[in-house]
């Protein structure tokens, strides 16, 4: 934090006119010299695993060595996830935008010393395009980056998330300014509904009906929750929004508050951030120092606060009305559809809940104009969309796209296609999505076409398989989640989930029956229809959408006893084709159990009494010439 508001902050300093905030971020921009050095190192969730911080520290210690001047004190810069997970620790100097990946602590000195003395590029830091090896120096240059349109995560990767006066430099507080000072509750629902905005949790709910609803229902006082509740396996953009732009959020909460006649706000985050936790307990404090939030907001009679409520991480607590129970205090059990939390939430309380992502959108808007945010995006589906990207695919992130974007744009132009193996499919959604496949690849990602295929949007869960995956075990991970996961309120989804994990399970072990695939289908329906909430009514879509696209693997565990994927242990050996095999002894080198024999430069043989099916030899092998047979010790089906 700049070092006189800092001062500011400590001393209690408050805005308390519009007057006031627009001076103090003339004042901020005044200071700053966007020509002058400055270098960021990514201290998302990621990157700090990787080292980050160790990283950053060596990079004051070389800095100060050298006697360098830079933008900031101490030296170095910390921000968000830049979203190029893959890539981390990830450290970016500017002006230039000179972007380097996996540094290592070892690497400051020369990081000092080329580029910001010499201004030369660390050419073995530069990160190169996976298919082309072509090198780029620039962030702005990355196709991960350039593809993507952030709105989002416009601030992440390039404000410091611990100080709130980076935030207003970069145009935070600007649309809370302006929905205070210029526009009534109404103005701004009816501005909210025009952007086109949907709830970006799953259910894609129109935000500015959901307010109006709010705003209208009876009783007092009224609630504005954030579920941040993040709990769909492989998915983390929520965390990441709340680690590297808290104040967004928080912005976008006020605004809703304002609009719906809230006094009262909380975030319901897991446990399992802590990290975000701290940047929001942070950024909740600095708000109301600065008289953004609480009593009196900017001087104009408005009062909103928030408070933090963090979860054990029961993943039905993601569901809005499991999650207001359990802010309660009670067990987090869902309740009967037909209870609206717009009028029976919190308390029995008008209750307004929308998702992290949904929230940071929301100061855009009102700064920029519903047109603005309604001329990206689909006619169905306006906006933006963050997904985090994972999986069997080369570049892993975090991506922003416009909605409507094809599979294929996101998977192969800004994830840079599948690592090893030929494309397969998409599981989109979280657990309770569907399997998109490869023939599908080009149809636009919104809330109707994803649908349409058997998935859902979700809250943006994007995981890539290629050809080494099983779809029939990709169905049986899943429900196996969702089985640990459903808190047992009604039969349909406690016994129903359960049924479906066990038809799954025995068929990736071998022991399937013809008629299985049929009462899959009709248990899966009757689960869907009858349960209490989203998360049993949605549970069998990884099983319809895998039987609708792969009904040949299905077929093939159940008739043949064969996994042509070689995933399911017991349906299939390793063998090495004669034809293919070169002997460069690469496999037999690796072979933990020493079940490779042939001579250097001749074909080699697997022991299958000795075999594991660990899958190294396959891994190791640079000729295909390790291959997934029938196991012919099965035992032929009866």
């Amino acid at each position: 934090m700049n070092d006189s508001y800092k001062a500011e902050s400590q001393r209690g300093f408050r805005l308390s006119s519009l007057e006031d905030f627009n001076k103090l971020r003339q004042r901020i921009e005044a200071q700053r010299d966007p020509a002058k050095g400055e270098i960021v190192v990514c201290h998302g969730s990621g990157c700090l695993a990787a080292g980050a911080a160790q990283v950053a520290e060596a990079l004051e210690s070389a800095i100060a060595a050298a006697d360098l001047d830079v933008a900031v004190r101490p030296a170095v810069k910390i921000t968000g996830c830049h979203g190029f997970c893959s890539c981390g620790p990830l450290v970016v100097i500017h002006p230039e935008g000179i972007f380097y990946q996996k540094v290592q602590p070892s690497d400051a000195e020369e990081i000092v010393q080329e580029s910001l003395i010499n201004g030369r590029p660390v050419t073995r830091l530069l990160y190169a395009d996976p298919g082309t090896k072509e090198k780029f120096v620039r962030v702005a240059d990355i196709p991960f980056y350039n593809l993507q349109e952030r709105v989002v995560l416009r601030n992440i990767g390039h404000i410091d998330p611990t100080d709130i006066t980076d935030a207003i430099a970069a145009g935070g507080y600007q649309g809370l300014a302006k929905a205070l000072g210029e526009m009534t509750p109404a103005e701004i629902i009816e501005e909210v509904k025009s952007s086109g905005l949907r709830g970006r949790g799953g259910g894609g709910f129109p935000t500015g009906l959901k307010w109006q609803s709010c705003a209208k229902a009876e009783g007092e006082p009224k609630y504005v929750i954030c579920n941040a509740d993040e709990g769909d396996p492989g998915a983390y953009m929520d965390r990441s929004i709340l680690e590297g732009d808290p104040f967004s959020v928080l912005e976008g909460m006020t605004i809703a508050a304002y609009a719906v006649g809230a006094r009262h706000g909380f975030v319901y985050v897991r446990n399992e951030y802590p990290l975000a936790v701290v940047r929001l307990v942070g950024a909740i404090k600095q708000a109301k120092q600065y008289g953004l939030l609480g009593e009196n907001i900017l001087g104009l009679g408005f009062d909103f606060d928030i408070k933090i409520s963090t979860g054990a991480g029961a993943f039905v607590c993601g569901e809005s009305t499991a999650l207001m129970r359990s802010l309660e205090g009670k067990v987090g059990r869902p309740r009967a559809k037909y209870i609206h939390t717009v009028e029976h939430g919190y308390r029995d309380k008008p209750s307004n809940l929308n998702n992290v992502e949904t929230f940071a959108n929301v100061p855009m808007i009102i700064k920029n104009g519903a047109q603005w945010f309604a001329s990206m995006g689909t006619a169905t589906s306006k906006g933006t969309k963050v997904f985090s990207l994972v999986g069997n695919v080369k570049n892993t992130g975090l991506v922003e796209v416009p909605m409507g974007a094809s599979l294929r744009h996101i998977v192969y132009d800004v994830g840079g296609g599948t690592l090893k193996k030929a494309f397969k499919a998409v599981q989109s959604g979280g657990p309770s999505g569907g399997c998109i496949p490869a023939s599908m690849l080009d149809i636009p990602v919104d809330y109707e076409k994803l649908v349409e295929t058997g998935a859902m949007m979700g809250s943006g869960g994007m995981i890539v398989m290629d050809q080494d995956t099983c779809m029939v075990d990709v169905a049986r991970y899943f429900l196996e989640f969702l089985q640990e996961e459903s808190c047992g309120q009604c039969t349909p989804c406690r016994e129903g989930i359960k049924r479906l994990l066990q038809i799954l399970t025995d068929i990736c072990q071998g022991r399937g029956r013809e008629g299985d695939i049929a009462l899959l289908q009709e248990l899966s329906a009757t689960v869907k229809e009858l349960s209490l909430c989203g998360l049993g009514g949605s549970a069998p879509n990884p099983v319809l959408s895998t039987i609708r696209y792969f009904r040949d693997e299905y077929e093939s565990h159940i008739r043949d006893k064969f996994c042509p994927a070689g995933v399911c242990k017991e349906l299939f050996q390793y063998e090495i084709d004669p034809e293919a095999c070169t002997g460069c002894h690469a496999c037999w080198r690796k072979c933990p159990q020493q079940a490779i024999s042939g001579e250097k430069k001749k074909p080699h043989v697997i022991d299958q009494a000795k075999c594991i099916k660990c899958s190294i030899c396959y891994d190791a092998c640079k000729f295909n010439a390790v291959v997934v047979k029938p196991n012919k010790k099965q035992e032929p089906r009866q």
